[in-house]
């Protein structure tokens, strides 16, 4: 291991370069196509074999020299936010409307830099690493892909990371258990009739029946979910009417709900469905809601997350794994993976005390992170899956 460490310190100007070069160009969900082109370029850079998954996904595949049958898994998400960035380093978007906000740039360059060291390596191990480099994390896509696609058929452990600004650089988060929220996405399809505002009899304002289910919707969790289990039923956009003295004859919302159970996801989705149906008739109108799965409750295999933990305690104890980080009710569709394979979504902290930037949250126009946390993810990757392989 300190040989490992040697050389994921050696690629620590390679990642910085990656990483900032990926910021500069930045591709929204879907649209992946340079950032897919780079992850090639590098792979062929180390002599990793690789294909598409999809139509902007990577999966790359390196076999050790050794003797073994074990396989592993490492993720990271490669998608962008429609964000205009606020920053002004030199690094910043050149991509009007679009940037890294969420830091998928350096997820990206950490599991290339992670590669890089396992290639040099892989006279040392046997068996497989999969790397795979999933599109459209933001919008709940690209995991079924990989999973259709066999990326984890066979696979013993599955490996990502997040950078996360509430953690110093050179701390990491390994919560056993549940970590993030499932989240489904809804829309709601309210039909009225049209008819002038000074004669509402005549006519079904969708724009009333929709404000009254905006309302509702928020009683819903007030009035009829547990206190003690977090639920969050939001609504994000709501558009109707075409004129200011003519009653909407349509409406439309857009909303999200959060949830930590499958009971309790099931329960919101039946409050949604019935609370906006029950509204429209009882204005004379009509609702129907159209459900996006995002992605499920994202879940720690706490066997997975003791391993990790232990990597860190025993070969970089200058380093503080926290256990206890507190429960976000974000999502990330790495948890479909983790549903497939035991394994663990690991926190890397990148905020700096003394640089107020590296501790803007993520999805923030201002987001920035400390760099010197780069090689610490590094380290994880190429350190875990070294370790699964040799075990």
């Amino acid at each position: 291991m300190d040989t490992l460490q040697k050389q994921t310190r050696e690629q620590a100007a390679y990642v910085s370069a990656l990483r900032q070069e990926l910021h500069r160009h930045p591709e929204l969900s879907l649209q992946e196509y340079r950032t897919a082109q780079v992850i090639e370029r590098e792979l062929d850079r180390a002599g990793i074999a690789h294909s598409r998954i999809g139509a902007t996904g990577v999966l790359g595949i390196l076999k050790g020299e050794k003797p073994g049958g074990r396989v592993i898994a490492l993720r990271a998400d490669i998608d962008a936010l429609p964000i205009q960035e606020q920053n002004t380093s030199d690094h910043r978007s050149r991509e009007a409307g679009r940037m890294h906000a969420c830091g998928h740039d350096a997820h990206i360059a950490i599991l290339l830099g992670a590669a890089q060291v396992l290639a040099q390596r892989r006279d040392t191990f046997g068996g497989e690493v999969r790397f795979l480099f999933q599109p459209a994390e933001e919008i709940g896509r690209g995991a079924e892909d990989f999973l259709a696609a066999g990326a984890l058929d066979g696979v013993g452990r599955v490996f990502g990371m997040h950078v996360a600004p509430d953690l110093p650089a050179g701390t990491v988060g390994l919560k056993p258990g549940l970590n993030n929220a499932a989240v489904d996405g809804f829309r709601i399809v309210v039909q009225g009739k049209s008819a002038h505002v000074s004669a509402p009899e005549q006519g079904i304002d969708a724009l009333y029946i929709a404000s009254h289910i905006v309302v509702a919707l928020q009683a819903q969790v007030a009035r009829r979910t547990s206190p003690v289990e977090p639920v969050i039923l939001g609504i994000g956009t709501f558009h109707s009417g075409t004129t200011y003295n003519a009653l909407a004859e349509t409406a439309e919302l857009e909303g999200t709900t959060r949830t930590v159970s499958a009971a309790s996801r099931a329960k919101a989705r039946d409050q949604v469905n019935e609370t906006a149906a029950g509204i429209a008739a009882l204005y004379g109108g009509t609702a129907e809601v159209i459900w996006d799965d995002i992605t499920s409750a994202l879940i720690n295999d706490p066997a997975a997350s003791g391993e990790v933990k232990e990597l860190v305690r025993t070969y970089r104890p200058e380093l503080t794994a926290v256990t206890d980080r507190a429960l976000a009710l974000s999502g990330d569709n790495f948890a479909e993976f983790l549903l497939k394979t035991p394994g663990v979504y690991a926190y890397l902290g990148t905020s700096d005390p003394d640089r107020p930037e590296t501790q803007n949250p993520i999805h923030s126009s201002r987001f920035e992170l400390d760099e010197a946390a780069l090689e610490i993810g590094v380290w994880l990757h190429a350190a875990y899956a070294e370790w699964w392989l040799k075990s």
